[in-house]
């Protein structure tokens, strides 16, 4: 250790450790068989899983051998790759200082300590890493004649393998670990042991300090109403901040993987108040946390008891005839099968609609196809059969698996080999707070948007009787896409705008899915393209050639898009003043609803 580095350790007396050892050996067996017995029946690997898997690996291994060479060539590099580090480890060892033969990526935070660098055994084990990682990963991305679906999710499998062995994930290959070990005589490890413990009580991996923050005390505590709750929803009224409103009221449609207040974190970023701000009479859907009594919730329930009612509720509450729409995410795909419906039975009662990253068409989903296909939205209906529901903390890890060095590894290291808290971060804290998903409805759903991409074809999907085609929308519409998403590609997400008969709008912003759309203007972060060139343009890259590049955050720009079709100026309406009347303060109780 040098002694130049100031340290600031906890003694831990021996008497200490024996007691601490003692109560987490107390809690921790009927934690662990609690843990385990929970999984056995909420995540057990079906016959489908196994076999989804053996598919997946015998097919590489049959493509892999069809070109022997190819395969010989990528060993031969690894090994003389392989010799050069070894021969630089020597040199290091004599006090030479050579170039590295491969160095991380830049931004990859697992080899920022300065031991990756100045130590040469910690050099040479981080090198190594990498070589190997480099030649996993290239033996399987130049691996010809498999299906693009296949060798994306081999890619994936392969990459969360690799991530999984990072030297920085093991206590005795990680020199920043190891130090605190030492420092703190293992109190770092002992205190991990109580993270895990505590993680596996609560069934998922703590990401902040869950006690910071509280829904309705400072995270979605824009001002205002619930004015109506079914079974499914509760509808919010947000107290006016202006005099003045536009006289089209705006319905907000979230998706329902997960609760609205990501549009409502806090003040200085919050979507919702923005929008209440520029004097829109915004209403904000809450969706229920389904439990196993709404199994046979569908997609279409979702119409009726979700948009439609709300819809109702909106213009009755309001006394106006019409209203503008926005759906985000999922709850966007939902608006186009609404709006879809509509015209099929000339209901124009929505003026103009906003998409926030919205897929209608799934030809590319981006990387959650690799959890899509036949054998393995049968495993999840085998789950959703036993429980009801998709339990939310699946989906969480299904997204944190996607960035899992961020989302995964950054909290096992930090939590259980340092010991220590997760930092308070208002939108890691919406993420942990997960929602279920009904049977019925996921089923519907991944089955006709993502395995058949049914939503695109004139008549693919019959909803309420009806066969729907969104290119009867004829409605003024706005895309809001980010350029980074890998939720919802902007590309794919772009291809909504062929999908409409109508005028339609584009803005792509920076970033990516959720830090994208969540960018207020007076961050002035990342930029946005728009293009208004007055014509529809079909090829998405040369819409980006053509579009206009602005700095900071796009909700001006759909601002002003959305006031130009929102009607005059009226007097600012307080929350349940005329038919519906308050039943409670927003956010509501249905948001509060915790499943962990």
């Amino acid at each position: 250790m040098s002694e130049n580095v100031a340290v600031d350790t906890k003694t831990v007396e021996s008497s200490e450790l024996s007691q601490t050892l003692a109560e987490i050996a107390s809690k921790s067996q009927q934690l662990v068989q609690d843990f385990l017995k929970r999984e056995q029946n909420a995540h057990h690997i079906s016959v489908h899983d196994a076999l989804h898997m053996s598919q997946l690996f015998q097919q590489l291994s049959a493509r892999m051998m069809s070109n022997p060479m190819a395969l010989m060539q990528a060993q031969m590099t690894f090994w003389q790759d392989y010799l050069a580090l070894v021969q630089n480890a020597t040199l290091r060892m004599l006090g030479v200082r050579p170039e590295p033969v491969i160095a991380p990526k830049k931004g990859d935070k697992r080899f920022q300590h300065e031991s990756w660098e100045e130590n040469p055994v910690f050099d040479f084990i981080k090198q190594s890493y990498l070589l190997a990682a480099e030649y996993l990963h290239s033996t399987v991305k130049n691996i010809e004649g498999l299906d693009p679906k296949r060798a994306r999710q081999v890619e994936f499998y392969t990459r969360a393998f690799v991530d999984a062995m990072a030297p920085s994930n093991f206590i005795h290959t990680n020199p920043e670990v190891l130090r605190a070990t030492l420092e703190t005589r293992g109190q770092n490890l002992l205190n991990g042991l109580k993270n895990l413990l505590d993680d596996l009580s609560r069934g998922s991996v703590k990401m902040t300090d869950l006690d910071a923050f509280e829904v309705g005390k400072n995270v979605a505590i824009s001002p205002g109403e619930v004015i109506y709750q079914n079974d499914l929803i509760q509808l919010i009224q947000y107290t006016p901040s202006t005099d003045k409103v536009y006289k089209r009221p705006l319905l907000f449609i979230p998706p329902w993987i997960n609760k609205f207040y990501i549009a409502d974190l806090q003040p200085e970023n919050s979507l919702v108040k923005y929008i209440v701000d520029q004097g829109f009479t915004l209403f904000m859907i809450s969706w229920k946390v389904p439990k196993k009594e709404d199994a046979e919730r569908g997609y279409e329930d979702y119409m009726t008891d979700g948009v439609f009612k709300a819809m109702e509720v909106v213009l009755a509450e309001t006394g106006e005839k019409d209203l503008n729409a926005i759906g985000y995410c999922l709850g966007g795909t939902l608006l186009g099968s609404v709006l879809a419906y509509m015209s099929a039975k000339g209901d124009d009662r929505i003026k103009s609609a906003a998409y926030f990253t919205t897929l209608l068409d799934f030809s590319d989903p981006g990387d959650v196809e690799v959890f899509i296909d036949e054998l393995q939205v049968k495993s999840l209906e085998e789950r959703m059969n036993r429980t009801g529901y998709l339990d939310g903390r699946n989906i969480a890890v299904t997204f944190n698996m996607l960035r899992a060095n961020d989302l995964i590894w950054q909290y096992f290291i930090n939590n259980y080999l340092h010991g220590k808290e997760p930092f308070p971060f208002d939108l890691l804290y919406w993420n942990s707070d997960a929602t279920n998903m009904p049977a019925k409805m996921h089923s519907f759903y991944l089955r006709n948007m993502y395995l058949r991409n049914a939503l695109r074809e004139p008549g693919g999907i019959t909803l309420l009787g009806e066969p729907i085609d969104l290119r009867k929308i004829k409605i003024p519409t706005c895309f809001v896409s980010t350029k980074e998403d890998h939720i919802a590609p902007w590309k794919t997400t772009y291809e909504g705008v062929n999908l409409h008969s109508g005028p339609t709008k584009f803005i792509l912003g920076g970033s990516g899915h959720i830090a994208g759309v969540m960018n207020p203007p007076a961050k002035k972060k990342y930029f946005y393209w728009t293009n208004d060139g007055g014509r529809k343009i079909a090829d998405p890259d040369k819409w980006l050639e053509k579009a206009e590049k602005y700095p900071g955050s796009w909700w001006p720009e759909w601002s002003k898009w959305a006031a130009d079709k929102s009607g005059t100026q009226v007097a600012a309406r307080k929350p349940g003043a005329n038919k519906f009347k308050p039943i409670e303060p927003a956010p509501g109780s249905y948001v509060k609803e915790r499943i962990v």
